[in-house]
């Protein structure tokens, strides 16, 4: 978690240790490491009497003395000895490398990599800071003034660790994206700047652009010319592209738009995570058209859901959109290498002939798509209503066969869609509901409560919803859903299409994650 300035304020990294899997987010601390005076202070809350505080002198806080255990660690004058002060935060990574006992060749080579581009002197002084603090923590381990048990699992040693953003990234490039336009936008960035990355590997084409609304239209003109484009904002960016959904509506153009959450209104917290845009993306762009809306719960989900929504928006002719969040697209864990060797990417695009018609009518309201040069056709669209041709048109008759023509694509979307995910006991009493993000908490949270009679239906797809979500919601007697927003927009979608209101609502909106305890206590109470 970090602030929104160029400098000063207060942050931090939290790193999860375990003999098992898990991959959420929990508030206690066990070890704590602050590296300036305010850090203890800004985490007070999370701190307990198990909490070890590793410090210099001047960073302890009498407030805090008797509140738990505090081991002074000169890091600065460490660091100062070597060359520097900022080696103060590699001889931290030392420290906690030797607490774990990592192997130091590992260490040592982990950080030849961190500092690559760097002056052999600093790459040098850097292995020294390490070093000095691998033996502080191994040394304490050896006093057993320390005792840290957690097992080594080989099964993890071939994974890769990435995060949300790095999921969806790869996903992107396995659902053949060629083309991707932005507006830089925390927390959306970092996926423009991995595709940039892996551009000249995959062919990509990586545009910066003006606005937000050149962006989308960039995206929209890249799948009018065959190409798989996709444009990613994040909330107040998506405010911009309204009119932009509305023009792929009525052209009926593909488009992939990755939204990662932050709160709002406006500027909000800009650096913090929220599920606060489902209802800006579920009525954005003017008009009635199709749209499908996913939202990843893990990093498998990430990959899997960005791979899908380019051969669905391809299959659909429609926006697909991918609804991510801060928490989500900047948390990092280990997960097996992700399958891509049944992957495939498909096309939809048809050779013109002569007559061709961009909207012709067809039984299931799909047109034959085309793109200019691909045959002998003229692939004409307009944003105004228009004939079969694409030429413009103020014809009622047309214009109702038309609308008809792009609504009746739902009913095939519904006929493809993801179902919701039933974790834990197939017959139920209590039912909590959740979407995106929340999974791995939620998860892990249901498993130290240990109930038999607890299940978790979590949604990957939150639009349109499939239809066997009443069905889960009337067999609950109780049924309870958790989400990162102040108004529960997934539950009032829920009750707009089901007609069943949700029992209780578990909300937060602070601009933090949910963390197991909170859930857990949350839980507890209600059940």
């Amino acid at each position: 978690e970090f602030m929104s300035r160029i400098r000063g304020g207060c942050n931090s990294s939290t790193l999860r240790v375990s003999s098992k899997r898990n991959n959420a987010i929990v508030d206690k601390i066990d070890i704590l490491i602050p590296l300036d005076q305010k850090a203890i202070e800004h985490l007070n809350k999370r701190i307990t009497k198990e909490t070890i505080i590793f410090s210099e002198k001047a960073n302890f806080n009498d407030n805090f003395k008797d509140k738990c255990k505090m081991v002074e660690v000169a890091f600065s004058d460490i660091a100062k000895e070597i060359g520097n002060k900022l080696y103060s935060n590699t001889v931290a990574a030392g420290l906690i490398s030797g607490l774990f006992s990592v192997d130091i060749n590992i260490f040592n080579e982990f950080v030849k990599q961190g500092f690559a581009d760097k002056l052999d002197d600093i790459i040098n002084a850097n292995l020294e800071a390490g070093k000095k603090g691998y033996e502080i923590g191994t040394g304490l381990l050896k006093s057993e003034s320390i005792k840290i048990e957690v097992n080594k699992d080989c099964i993890v040693q071939n994974e890769i660790i990435i995060n949300g953003t790095e999921a969806i990234g790869m996903g992107c490039i396995a659902g053949g994206c060629d083309f991707v336009s932005s507006y830089p936008m925390s927390p959306s960035t970092g996926v423009l700047i991995f595709l940039a990355a892996q551009s000249e590997k995959f062919d990509i084409l990586v545009e910066q652009a003006e606005d937000e609304i050149a962006a989308i239209n960039m995206a929209l003109g890249a799948w009018y010319a065959g190409a798989r484009g996709m444009a990613t904002t994040s909330g107040g960016g998506f405010a911009l592209m309204g009119e932009g959904v509305s023009l792929s509506g009525m052209t009926e153009t593909p488009v992939v738009i990755h939204i990662a959450q932050r709160p709002g209104p406006a500027t909000g917290l800009p650096t913090r995570t929220e599920q606060g845009d489902l209802n800006l993306v579920l009525y954005s762009g003017h008009g009635e058209f199709p749209r499908i809306i996913y939202a990843p719960g893990d990093l498998q989900d990430g990959f899997d859901l960005a791979y899908r929504a380019f051969n669905q928006a391809d299959k659909f002719q429609i926006p697909v959109f991918i609804l991510s969040d801060q928490y989500f697209v900047d948390s990092y864990y280990n997960t097996p290498a992700f399958d891509v060797s049944k992957l495939e990417v498909e096309h939809y695009i048809v050779k013109t002939e002569k007559d061709y018609k961009r909207y012709e009518l067809t039984e299931n309201g799909l047109s034959p798509r085309g793109i200019p040069g691909y045959g002998e056709g003229l692939v004409a669209v307009d944003s105004d209503e228009h004939d079969e041709y694409g030429r413009i048109t103020e014809s009622m008759d047309v214009r109702s066969a038309m609308s008809d023509k792009r609504l009746k694509k739902l009913d095939l979307i519904l006929d493809d869609l993801l179902a919701p995910v039933l974790v834990g006991p197939k017959n139920y009493k209590n039912l909590i509901i959740a979407w995106g993000s929340t999974l791995n908490v939620i998860k892990e949270s249901l498993d130290k409560l240990g109930r038999n009679d607890t299940a978790l239906l979590h949604f990957k797809q939150v639009y349109p919803l499939h239809p066997e979500t009443i069905n889960y919601l009337k067999k609950a007697e109780h049924t309870i859903i958790i989400e990162n927003n102040a108004t529960s927009q997934f539950g009032n979608l829920i009750k707009q299409d089901t007609g069943l209101e949700i029992d209780t609502k578990i909300l937060k909106y602070t601009g933090l994650a949910f963390t197991v305890e909170e859930v857990v206590d949350n839980l507890i109470n209600l059940i």
